[in-house]
């Protein structure tokens, strides 16, 4: 069974996008129709920014979104899902992939969702931390006995699990994780604590949009973050959806269902590779490659 998986932020690079462009009339339209939608020119952000132009937070997500979305539409009948996963944003482009939202509602919801978590991020000092070679329930207990907010954010494979946070209250928890024998506990550079009670703000914000609105039964079942299971009714999918910017990304957890429920090859869609290398260290014997485009 083909399981279709699509990046979060940081997969986002120079140039992305623009073979899409070239190469496919369907692509064209729909980036021309997210200039309008956004509007300004994602398009020349991603086909000719640099690094640090695409980190801003309103082009970050929405590009990697498009690069996902529209690299679906155009395998055409080459995209074949039994089921569907996405890394945090990516659930988002997933959600567009297998039907359950339409293309320019999903574009709408993921720049809303960019801007207002950049707004929880300005209300108060926090960050994230990467946390390797320890026991997810070692992780988890000792955030529990940390004074301020901290919590386990994403489980990305084995091993690896990314804490988030209070500045304060991470920094704190990476010096007992060292203690504790993680191999690193090393704060991250990114905005915020994202997928921790710090983004209960961008929560409210993006639970108005999304209850607004309106979402199709998907065409197959997505494993969501908050869940880690099977998700095909479309009321369940919006709810998991308010709450996944509050809740940790069960990705470990997630992939482990998908095999458990038939999945033999994961296909990644979209810019990197990271999901890729994921899949292989919580399964070594899965298949895991990039979605290829059709000659």
């Amino acid at each position: 069974m083909n399981a279709y998986i699509f990046p979060g932020q940081g997969a986002q690079f120079s140039g992305m996008g623009l073979d899409l462009y070239e190469k496919y009339t369907e692509a064209q339209d729909m980036f021309e129709q997210a200039n309008d939608i956004l509007g300004f020119s994602i398009t020349d952000v991603m086909f000719q920014g640099s690094a640090e132009d695409l980190k801003e937070t309103k082009v970050t997500q929405p590009a990697i979104f498009l690069h996902s979305v529209i690299l679906s539409k155009v395998l055409g009948d080459a995209f074949r899902p039994d089921m569907v996963a996405g890394h945090s944003l990516g659930e988002f482009s997933a959600l567009v992939a297998n039907g359950a939202l339409k293309f320019e509602d999903g574009l709408q919801l993921v720049s809303k969702r960019a801007l207002a978590m950049q707004k929880a991020c300005d209300i108060a000092p926090s960050t994230m931390a990467a946390v390797l070679s320890l026991e997810d329930a070692v992780v988890e207990r000792i955030c529990s006995s940390i004074d301020g907010v901290v919590v386990p954010a994403n489980y990305n494979c084995p091993g690896q699990l990314v804490i988030s946070g209070e500045t304060a209250a991470v920094e704190a928890a990476c010096a007992k994780l060292k203690d504790a024998g993680a191999r690193r506990a090393l704060v991250l550079p990114v905005g915020g604590a994202f997928h921790s009670p710090m983004m209960e703000p961008a929560r409210e914000e993006l639970a108005a949009a999304i209850e607004n609105t309106s979402f199709s039964e998907p065409n197959c079942p997505i494993y969501q973050n908050v869940t880690a299971t099977a998700i095909s009714s479309a009321g369940e999918i919006q709810k998991n959806l308010i709450a996944q910017l509050t809740s940790p990304v069960r990705w470990t957890q997630s992939v482990q269902q998908m095999i458990k429920d038939g999945a033999t090859n994961f296909i990644e869609v979209g810019p990197g590779k990271v999901l890729q290398g994921l899949v292989k260290k919580i399964d070594p014997n899965a298949t895991a490659s990039s979605a290829e485009l059709p000659e």
